[in-house]
């Protein structure tokens, strides 16, 4: 049986975490839900936006620590094949999607949880959600792609702290260092997350897909590479009947009307 509860709201579609007896910590058997869950999101043209969330009272607590004890017991290499590398194929996953990706962040999110938010497009979290790098109070580093996403969510110094003491930090102090978007109340998590779904879904997705791609791709170039990227990325969209459409509507001073082609 999936671990992920499927709902959908129009065009919107909310992936939510359902070990809520574990704080949906997040296992190998949860993390091949999720990506599956997000390979058919993909291939359905009738979603346009995903939302990531939580059952219960946690968002995700983290990595499923005790399922992954023997292999850190394995050595290295089973650790890195077993531990490391499915909970970095996921968030690598949710990073390049070409489709935006809201984590509506319910309660906790720990460890392997901040990663996801982390690579999340965009992020809502309620007043409570709580925060942290956990991973170093283990002793380990964290392991879903953390020490390199988050000094791009938060800067360099923010996240060595949060990194180097596993400290808990609350909604607001993420909303401060730019790891989520806006702060609303617990019990409009997900509303405003689909509020903001819907949103985006109304544009043309083949622009929507361009721009992720371009952003995603050139955070870690020379400007002159990114303007690059940029140009190439305006250069695919041009010929499609949204962008000729959209461009026509402004000078025609109407409505555009976007089929997603």
């Amino acid at each position: 049986m999936s671990q992920i509860v499927r709902e959908h709201h129009g065009a919107i579609c909310v992936l939510r975490l359902n070990r809520p007896e574990k704080l949906n910590a997040l296992s190998n058997d949860l993390l091949s839900d999720l990506m599956a869950a997000l390979g058919e999101a993909e291939l359905n043209p009738r979603i346009h936006a995903v939302i990531i969330t939580g059952t219960g009272r946690a968002f995700s607590a983290g990595a499923d620590i005790a399922g992954f004890a023997p292999h850190m017991k394995a050595g290295p290499r089973m650790a890195v094949a077993h531990f490391l590398r499915p909970g970095q194929r996921m968030t690598r996953l949710v990073e390049t999607f070409p489709k935006p990706i809201i984590a509506a962040v319910n309660g906790l999110a720990y460890g392997g949880g901040c990663e996801l938010v982390e690579a999340a497009h965009m992020a809502i979290a309620g007043r409570s959600a709580a925060f942290s790098k956990s991973e170093i109070n283990i002793g380990i580093v964290p392991t879903f792609g953390g020490t390199q996403r988050l000094p791009r969510n938060v800067g360099r110094k923010a996240a060595i702290e949060l990194i180097l003491t596993g400290r808990e930090f609350g909604a607001a102090e993420a909303l401060r260092l730019g790891l989520v978007n806006r702060v609303v109340d617990d019990e409009a998590v997900l509303e405003e997350s689909v509020a903001l779904a819907m949103r985006v879904a109304a544009k043309p997705p083949l622009t929507v897909a361009a721009a992720l791609s371009a952003i995603h791709r050139g955070l870690d170039a020379s400007i002159d590479d990114g303007l690059a990227i940029e140009e190439a990325a305006f250069a695919s969209i041009v010929p499609t009947n949204d962008a000729q459409e959209g461009v026509s509507a402004f000078v025609e001073k109407r409505r555009p009307h976007f089929v997603g082609a």
